[in-house]
């Protein structure tokens, strides 16, 4: 069913599902659906795509046609503003693709912002230590996961009323909060960091990373691939998601996927815009 929320038969404090003889205790029990968490939970590769020139809500029913899982609504180096990500948000999940949205380093009141608007992931950038990614968690979490303070009526549930305690509990489950690995020390944390309760996917930041080793875009260099590995091999201890972002060429793509990359930031609307303009002018002037 398209939008944030499905019916659903189960017990809220522990998500199983009722037997039918207590099914008709809890009639009216629903669901809060991250497509792109649901994609991660099947063992299957998120596909996002960022969003750096769109400013209107049909980008969210137009990318989901595309094939994507979510959308990467940057806030942090992008002019957008917070209302108008929220208003994509909205959208996108009545569409079935999940909004993810990047806010500026400690901008939690942002991030809350974001989620209270519709939301259904927050990604932190430059996120060095466990004592960053344990600030992260609590700040984006509603207790007992942590100290987000509750908003009231969610669009994430098409603002149907439950219980406070309820509505948290299924957004607690739902929520993917992502943190970004952008430096050396972040990659040597990498295993702290995975280890925080309350994170879900730790995503290198390739561009950033490379220019902080010294090696600005060398995609493929033996120290970024071993940054690779050493984060994969984290997310796996620790039960969390790697992803990847700054990586949109197809050989290095296929490379850190096949190890073990699950939430993939595969480009943005610029980027995809031009290329397929350049070449569309390039054929048609060929023709003349």
């Amino acid at each position: 069913m398209p939008g944030g929320w499905t019916p659903r038969h189960c017990d809220l404090d522990r998500g199983v599902a009722l037997a039918p003889d207590k099914q008709e205790e809890i009639p009216d029990m629903v669901e809060i659906v991250n497509a792109a968490r649901k994609r991660l939970e099947e063992g299957k590769v998120a596909a996002g795509i960022g969003l750096r020139q769109a400013r209107t809500v049909d980008i969210a029913a137009a990318m989901k046609t595309a094939g994507f899982d979510w959308l990467f609504i940057d806030l942090e180096h992008n002019s957008m503003t917070l209302d108008m990500a929220v208003q994509i948000s909205v959208a996108a999940n009545g569409a079935g693709i999940a909004p993810i949205v990047r806010v500026p380093y400690g901008q939690y009141d942002m991030a809350t912002r974001a989620l209270d608007g519709g939301a259904m992931g927050i990604v932190i950038p430059h996120v060095d230590t466990a004592d960053e990614a344990r600030v992260v968690a609590d700040r984006l979490r509603y207790p007992p996961q942590g100290h987000r303070s509750v908003a009231g009526a969610m669009p994430q549930l098409d603002f149907r009323s439950l219980p406070g305690g309820e509505a948290a509990a299924l957004f607690n489950r739902a929520l993917l909060v992502v943190v970004m690995l952008e430096t050396p020390t972040a990659i040597a944390n990498a295993d702290a960091i995975a280890a925080v309760p309350g994170i879900d996917v730790l995503l290198i930041g390739t561009s950033d990373l490379t220019m902080e080793m010294g090696i600005p875009g060398q995609l493929q260099h033996p120290d970024v691939v071993a940054a690779y590995e050493t984060v994969i091999a984290a997310c796996r201890k620790h039960g969390k998601w790697a992803g990847m972002g700054g990586v949109y060429v197809e050989e290095p793509m296929r490379r850190y996927i096949g190890m073990g990359a699950r939430m993939v930031l595969s480009g943005n609307d610029l980027s995809l815009l031009m290329a397929a303009a350049a070449e569309r002018a390039k054929f048609v002037s060929g023709l003349a």
